[in-house]
């Protein structure tokens, strides 16, 4: 009996073998197995690296692949990008240049990796340091004509380099640039810092911490010096039908001295042009005017300025004299000193809402808020509460305003 069987077995095994190659052919024939390039790049992802090392150059980010599989897993591949995943892992990897095997993982089945680009990743460890330096500050510029400053105060002096050990070391300065240039007024600035090499050139690849630093630094008007506004004296009147859009001084302030400090500090804050004569004027009009100045005061600088006076045919206009300047959001430790008190106003808009326009309906005011002790220009602004009407002008454009302290030292 055993002779029989064992005599049987050959056959057996080639009716089997047969059998299956029948269904392959059968499962061929209806879900061919085709060899196509992945239509989409696959991102290469890093696992492993040690928080002590950086990555420090530049290796590939995808790779291209050719599979084989039958059809319909084409389609599965094809709609379910996530099934794709090309891996590095650089688990106890240590400083230095490594090449590292692209690790190939699909979740679809059957499918077979025909080839892919690239197979291996070059990737170049080195380790993170962290380095404290100090700030060096650099000042630049100077001051405008008659002020002089103090000396400048960082916020931080020091801060923190963060980077691949190569580059780090590199960094022998880290610099922060102020400009002070024709300032006339207190500097408060964000500046941001700069990692430099011994060649003062920028290293780059490095994180520095903080990047920005808040730079303070006094600026105090010299003795006998003193920045005043231009205020534009005008004499007789703009030909029939046409009225002053704009009457403007450039520059709108200048810096005066005298060798007597007491004179200059005297001044009610601006000086005078010589008048400038509007009589028939009909367009606008630039004119070099010279400035009325007491004895003993001259002017730093062009002895002239240009001003600047703008005319138009009537749409309509109202010029309200002498209004007030408010003075908002000044600390309750400071007082205010206002020079001019009062500016002109010159208001256009249709005449029927002119003719109603009254004074109070119009607000000239500043805001000072957070500012501190000193002397600063500022523009006025205006509020009018008839919307249809426009502020036109604002003689002068610009006041002096000084903010000195209630509590005497």
């Amino acid at each position: 009996m055993l002779q029989k069987i064992t005599h049987y077995i050959p056959s057996f095994l080639l009716a089997l073998a047969l059998s299956i190659a029948v269904w392959i052919l059968a499962i061929t024939a209806e879900d061919p197995a085709e060899v196509r390039a992945y239509p989409y790049p696959v991102n290469i992802e890093f696992i492993g690296q040690d928080p002590a090392f950086l990555l420090t150059n530049e290796p590939a980010k995808t790779l291209t692949l050719n599979l084989r599989a039958p059809r319909s897993i084409w389609t599965n591949l094809l709609t379910d990008r996530t099934s794709v995943r090309a891996i590095v892992d650089l688990t106890g990897l240590s400083a230095g240049p490594h090449t590292i095997p692209v690790q190939l993982q699909i979740v679809q089945r059957p499918v077979e990796i025909v080839s892919f680009s690239p197979s291996n990743v070059e990737v170049i460890l080195e380790p993170l340091l962290n380095r404290s330096l100090d700030i060096t500050l650099e000042v630049r510029g100077d001051p405008a004509v008659g002020f002089r400053a103090d000396t400048p105060v960082m916020n931080k002096t020091s801060t923190t380099i963060t980077g691949p050990e190569s580059r780090v070391k590199r960094v022998q300065e880290v610099r922060a640039i102020l400009d002070q240039s024709q300032a006339h007024e207190d500097i408060v600035q964000m500046v941001t810092l700069q990692a430099l090499d011994n060649n003062e050139l920028p290293v780059s690849g490095v994180t520095i911490n903080p990047d920005r630093i808040q730079v303070t630094e006094k600026i105090i008007q010299r003795g006998g010096y003193r920045n005043v506004v231009v205020k534009v004296d005008t004499d007789g009147n703009l030909a029939n039908g046409y009225r002053l859009t704009n009457i403007s001084a450039y520059p709108p302030s200048v810096t005066v001295f005298s060798t007597d400090p007491k004179i200059v500090d005297s001044l009610p804050g601006y000086v005078r042009t010589a008048p400038i004569d509007l009589s028939g004027l009909k367009d606008d009009k630039e004119i070099r005017a010279s400035l009325n100045l007491p004895p003993g005061v001259s002017i730093v600088g062009e002895q002239t300025v240009n001003v600047q006076v703008g005319v138009s045919t009537i749409e309509s206009s109202l010029t309200l004299n002498g209004m007030f300047v408010n003075v908002n959001g000044v600390d309750p430790d400071l007082s205010a000193r206002v020079s001019p008190e009062f500016v002109d106003v010159i208001i256009s808009g249709p005449m029927p809402l002119l003719d109603t326009l009254k004074a109070s309906d119009v607000r000239v005011y500043v805001d000072m808020s957070d500012d501190p002790e000193g002397t600063y220009q500022r523009t006025p602004q205006v509020e009018i509460k008839i919307p249809e009407l426009r502020l036109q002008s604002l003689i002068p454009g610009s006041i002096e305003i000084v903010l000195t302290s209630k509590i005497k030292p």
